[in-house]
């Protein structure tokens, strides 16, 4: 009886306490896969119904599906016009600031698509974020006369996807991948229209007088700072046989970027086409010969070339019988998103 009794009693509690795992529901599978992939609920209830109920094998069945719908999707709007999108930038390393042989990284990209609502989607702005760090940090340095270098299309869609955000994605997908992948999630075609670079090595200590400054600028912009429809990058040239010790005042590089974010809205704000004007004439559209307007505070009345030289020798970095010496706007480059090329 004794036994019977302790029998009946382990029994029940074994359906009670019972340490085996409960079975779990397609609701929780799904709320699982939910929390690994960016899917509806229906979606994700298709992937585990199609994988025998296993999160593993349902994020390679979301992963082939949604391939095969970017595909399809793509070859569907192949032939439509997309005149739309931003203007994206990428400063990796501006260099003065940095001390006076710091190296110069930017770049800047045309990212493309139909409407402006999809402009102003968060997928865009990050897949554009991206690429145009992919470009900045994929550069090299060129031998050639001018600063401002076009970026191979060619080369940049077939390149690993390089993400400053969530590098742990780094190189799981091509440039073109991810474009294609955008356009199966919003529906519209995503082109790349052109990219450049500004790139240059440190230079050597032989030449310790002179450091290269680059800065970027976006306007209309919807929510990034470095995305809008007209874009610039602009490189400065700083000279002086005081360079470093100039540099080294904190004071004077608080300066410099307030002198850099106003020729950024300068060239931006006004229609900028060229650095000086032709010899023997006057050309409005110089940076130049332009009102420094855009400059917050006294001598912004100044044609923007005397404002610089009278900048740089009330800071020290010249003085008025170096003509050569001071700060000066070597290259810019100005784009507006549809504009014709």
């Amino acid at each position: 009886m004794i036994s019977a009794r302790n029998a009946s009693v382990n029994l029940f509690r074994s359906r009670f306490y019972s340490s085996a795992s409960p079975k779990r529901t397609l609701k929780d599978l799904v709320n699982e896969l939910r929390k690994l992939a960016d899917v509806s609920p229906i979606q994700a209830g298709q992937a585990l119904k199609a994988s025998d109920m296993d999160v593993s094998k349902a994020l390679l069945w979301l992963e082939k599906h949604r391939a095969e719908s970017a595909t399809r999707k793509a070859a569907k709007v192949e032939g439509r016009s997309a005149n739309e999108g931003l203007v994206g930038t990428a400063v990796l390393s501006s260099g003065a600031n940095g001390g006076p042989r710091s190296g110069v990284r930017a770049a800047m990209v045309e990212l493309n698509c139909e409407t402006d609502f999809v402009a102003r989607n968060d997928l865009f702005a990050n897949l554009l974020d991206d690429i145009a760090h992919t470009v900045a940090f994929m550069s090299e340095p060129v031998d050639a006369e001018t600063f401002v270098q076009p970026f191979s299309l060619d080369v940049l869609q077939d390149a690993p996807l390089l993400s400053q955000s969530n590098p742990q994605q780094n190189g799981s997908t091509t440039v073109s991948d991810a474009m294609r992948n955008l356009t199966g999630r919003v529906g519209e075609k995503i082109s790349l229209r052109r990219a450049l670079t500004i790139v240059r090595d440190p230079l050597p200590s032989s030449q310790r007088e002179l450091a290269l400054r680059v800065t970027s600028r976006v306007h209309q912009s919807v929510a990034n700072p470095k995305q809008g429809r007209i874009g610039s990058l602009a490189l400065l040239a700083l000279k002086s046989s005081k360079l470093s010790d100039t540099l080294a005042s904190q004071s004077f590089r608080d300066d410099l970027d307030k002198l850099c974010q106003a020729l950024g809205r300068q060239i931006i704000g006004f229609p900028t086409t060229s650095i000086r004007s032709p010899p023997g004439s006057r050309d409005e559209c110089a940076l130049y010969e332009q009102p420094f307007n855009m400059f917050s505070g006294p001598g912004n009345d100044q044609p923007v070339q005397t404002f610089l030289r009278n900048w740089a020798i009330e800071r020290g970095l010249s003085d008025v019988a170096e003509n050569a010496t001071g700060v000066e706007v070597v290259e810019f480059v100005k784009w507006t998103v549809g504009e014709t090329i």
